[in-house]
């Protein structure tokens, strides 16, 4: 793992087992959601890192996964040259201090029952080591970052009180508490107004300059990932499909899936005229996904039984641009 690296991704798997009938239990037959599977990438130190795709198609799982909120079914997760996989809650104590992660739903990631003191206060809390007098200046300190000015007329209210905007912003002051070095951030303003987004998203990517966090930032909206990442990933059906800078992944896509997902962006010039990129049928089931490239059933420059039989290489174009596609073997 190079220095400039904080994350790195080997392989990493995760299989949701899922009930069976009464007949198939007898059987012993097992079946299981294959949400990751068999995915490598890493983070550089400082950069946002974004995972794009279609709903269902592993990414919150990913994130979810190096967080470390769920444990993988196989591969390997480092974090700053640490080997976090199978690392236990006390030994595991240490590093969360270090990440957080920022919910999707500001309404249902905020206990209504706490004041907003208390839920910002509760990392440093469970964390231990610091006195009353400390959280609470630290507490304040992390409601200005996030602009929530004056933090007096903030800290006794509860979450009902506040609009989805500033309870966004609380979710974001509770992760940067610890002064954490990496950040999850699981489409953090999908739930928000259109007018509030771009403050959202300038805020996180004014904290991430101020104090040098690293982000993962999940989306299915290209053209977000494209104003505030440096990287992205894309994933299908729990595989990386596509990946490389954002400017270029966007500009000159190389995989259909890609392709695909660019074209459904919508362009305010009328007079722009885009080939059309059709995507057919379904998402296939996760439980039984595809043989060979996850894509090939709805692939429209599918090319024959190598697409059905064989999972395609990881293939390198240019530096750090990679592609899983065929097309390209």
């Amino acid at each position: 793992m190079s220095k400039e690296q904080l994350i790195t991704v080997e392989n990493l798997r995760k299989l949701f087992p899922i009930k069976t009938g009464f007949f198939s239990s007898l059987l012993g037959k097992k079946n299981y959601v294959h949400a990751v599977d068999g995915i490598s990438f890493d983070i550089k130190k400082g950069e946002i890192f974004a995972l794009a795709g279609e709903s269902g198609s592993g990414k919150t799982t990913t994130g979810r996964l190096l967080a470390k909120l769920i444990e993988p079914t196989s591969g390997k997760i480092l974090f700053d040259n640490t080997d976090i996989t199978n690392m236990k809650p006390k030994q595991f104590k240490v590093f969360r201090r270090r990440m957080q992660m920022v919910f999707q739903d500001p309404y249902e990631s905020l206990n209504p029952r706490m004041i907003i003191s208390d839920i910002v206060a509760e990392p440093l809390i469970v964390q231990g080591g610091k006195s009353a007098e400390e959280i609470e200046e630290s507490v304040c300190k992390a409601l200005e970052d996030v602009q929530l000015v004056p933090p007096e007329e903030f800290l006794f209210r509860f979450p009902h009180e506040l609009s989805g905007g500033q309870r966004q912003r609380v979710a974001v002051a509770r992760a940067l508490i610890t002064r954490p070095e990496f950040i999850v951030a699981d489409e953090p303003v999908s739930m928000l107004d259109v007018s509030i987004r771009a403050e959202i998203l300038n805020l996180m990517f004014d904290l991430k300059e101020k104090y040098g966090l690293t982000i993962l930032y999940i989306t299915h909206d290209l053209a977000l990932a494209r104003h505030i990442c440096d990287r992205i990933a894309i994933m299908y059906l729990g595989k990386i499909m596509e990946m490389g800078p954002v400017e270029k992944v966007v500009s000159e896509p190389l995989h259909p899936y890609t392709r695909a997902l660019i074209n459904a962006v919508p362009v305010p010039d009328p007079s722009i005229l885009r080939s059309e990129v059709v995507i057919k049928g379904e998402i296939p089931s996760p439980i039984n996904p595809p043989s060979g490239c996850h894509f090939h059933t709805r692939c429209p420059e599918y090319i024959g039984e190598v697409c059905k039989t064989k999972d395609p290489s990881i293939v390198s174009t240019e530096r750090d641009r990679t592609v899983a596609c065929h097309l390209y073997a």
